[in-house]
């Protein structure tokens, strides 16, 4: 008898910080997603690959969807919407400590438009009690018809390949998408600035992330290096859209730009497997998020 080989794509969808990304890496089982404490950091559809001896699950990392306020925000919207129907599965998550409000009911009315099968998960139970996660998923069932209701955490790995089994199952026949060993399709570039913009996040008051892009300007080997001891040059740009954001990543005597390219600069390093050296800027783009101009500059 032949093993069945499935192969395709899932999403995971939800208000932004509803533990998406680090969902996504639990299964994945290394980094690839950016995560924040930060609501709404997520830009790219990072795609983290989960290889199986019977299937290929690839996880698209959608941004969160909610109510645009911007010209940004329409166009994440959009990505999310075509996001929805490019995939074979669709994971809603909702948090067990947070009640359902207004942000979870428009992405559940926003799903139950969509033919593709939709999981939803109730995320982070670790923060909970039992009955409370017992609470959260009569509520959330009570939203619509989902093919079914996983509670999860990823911090404690509770369920997660419960999900990972009920993901791949409802995944096509098909062949392997991906080469064997690749954990991601995005390029190192878009990964390594999305790391710089995690660390220029962390710990920053609540008006920085909207605010925040990060362009690699170059990234090039050093020429003058032996070949066993190598070195990658990476030149990139923090752009924010006033001095007083500048201000406050650079932080006093541009303190915290130096902990932000220690920090990112490891996790970069960690990524590629090769030491680096990181020259990092900070550039005021006045209102950029608004300006289509700079919004295609920036990559959006």
């Amino acid at each position: 008898m032949t093993m069945t080989y499935r192969s395709g794509f899932a999403c995971f969808v939800g208000r932004p910080n509803a533990g998406k990304s680090t969902l996504t890496n639990a299964l994945i089982g290394q980094k690839v997603a950016i995560t924040s404490s930060r609501p709404q950091t997520t830009r790219h559809a990072i795609r983290g690959i989960i290889h199986r001896d019977d299937a290929q699950l690839v996880l698209v990392d959608t941004p969160g969807l909610h109510k645009p306020r911007t010209l940004l925000g329409e166009r994440l919207n959009d990505l999310v919407r075509e996001t929805y129907a490019s995939v074979d599965v669709i994971c809603f998550c909702v948090t067990a400590d947070d009640k359902i409000g207004p942000g979870d009911r428009f992405i559940a009315a926003e799903l139950a438009q969509v033919t593709t099968p939709v999981l939803a998960i109730v995320t982070k139970t670790d923060l909970v009690t039992k009955d409370r996660v017992g609470e959260q998923l009569l509520a959330v069932s009570a939203l619509a018809d989902w093919a079914d209701v996983v509670p999860t955490s990823a911090v404690d790995g509770f369920q997660v390949q419960l999900l990972e089994d009920l993901l791949v199952g409802r995944l096509p026949e098909g062949p392997m998408l991906y080469p064997d060993g690749e954990l991601t399709d995005e390029p190192e570039q878009v990964l390594a600035a999305e790391m710089i913009r995690e660390a220029t996040l962390e710990g920053v008051r609540d008006e920085l992330p909207h605010s925040i892009a990060v362009t690699i300007e170059e990234m090039l080997p050093r020429a003058d290096r032996p070949a066993d001891k190598p070195l990658l040059d990476v030149y990139a740009t923090i752009h924010v859209e006033r001095d007083s954001q500048k201000a406050i990543i650079l932080g006093k005597g541009a303190s915290r730009l130096r902990d932000v390219g220690i920090t990112a600069r490891k996790q970069i390093e960690t990524m590629l497997g090769t030491p680096i050296y990181l020259d990092l800027r900070v550039t005021v783009a006045k209102d950029w998020q608004r300006d289509p101009k700079q919004l295609k500059k920036l990559g959006f």
